[in-house]
């Protein structure tokens, strides 16, 4: 498999997350969308089931990480050679913003019709529920740690999980989110949260307000944080258990 075909295969599963992951927030929080009020339930499933159709639709070709958390905290572990890690995170983030294109077109009468920006920002990238820059970081770094060292367990040859690892994956993001996501939203994802925060500040959205860069570091190195404690504690522990 060249470098290019596992680039785009990251490109292409991170576009399929974001329209999808975003697509469901637009769904239940924008005005007179037939999902509005839908809920916390259905974000949280609908971004569970969306890692897991990604992972399904580039996974054997690049291994879907969608992350640059995972990228990084796979390279940590030696899964992925360091000189695609950059490729890898590029494509990641472009992938992103071009799903959060496809979401806004999608939903461009909604945004139109939606008076609070807050929300309007809220489609696209995550902010904390209660502004505390260091709490919020460890929450972060806390919700990746687990996304990368159970995708690690997940994939754990003595599990023998096959092609059932993609859904895991899904039901462990589902289960991040209804445990965890609370107090920021759960980015766990730097491309997730930078890529579709970039297409906010571009597109022509009505009423929109600032793209919140105050506060937007928070979910790109925090979860890069998470990656590598949660890759070298895995690592650590299933060291003593063989």
């Amino acid at each position: 498999m060249t470098n290019m075909a596992m680039y785009s295969a990251e490109f292409f599963g991170t576009l399929i997350l974001i329209l999808l992951g975003d697509g469901v927030v637009a769904n239940v929080s924008l005005n007179k969308s037939k999902g509005e009020g839908g809920g916390w339930i259905v974000v949280t499933a609908a971004w569970g089931l969306a890692v897991a159709i990604a992972a399904y639709t580039t996974g054997w070709v690049s291994g879907a990480h969608l992350n640059p958390a995972v990228t990084v905290g796979m390279a940590v572990a030696g899964s992925i050679d360091w000189a695609l890690v950059p490729g890898y995170i590029i494509f990641q983030i472009l992938g992103a913003i071009v799903g959060a294109f496809l979401v806004y077109s999608t939903f461009k009468d909604h945004f139109a019709a939606t008076d609070d920006p807050d929300v309007k920002l809220g489609v696209f990238c995550t902010a904390p529920a209660i502004r505390n820059h260091g709490r919020n970081f460890i929450t972060e770094v806390i919700g990746t740690a687990v996304l990368v060292g159970g995708i690690m367990g997940i994939n754990n040859a003595n599990n023998e999980v096959g092609p059932l690892s993609a859904l895991l994956a899904g039901f462990l993001v589902w289960v991040i989110g209804l445990s965890l996501g609370g107090p920021t939203g759960y980015a766990i994802n730097p491309a997730r949260d930078l890529g579709p925060r970039i297409a906010h500040a571009i597109l022509p959205i009505p009423g929109k307000r600032d793209s919140d860069w105050s506060y937007a570091h928070i979910p790109v190195i925090g979860p890069i944080v998470g990656g590598i404690l949660g890759a070298l504690i895995y690592m650590f522990f299933s060291n003593m258990w063989v």
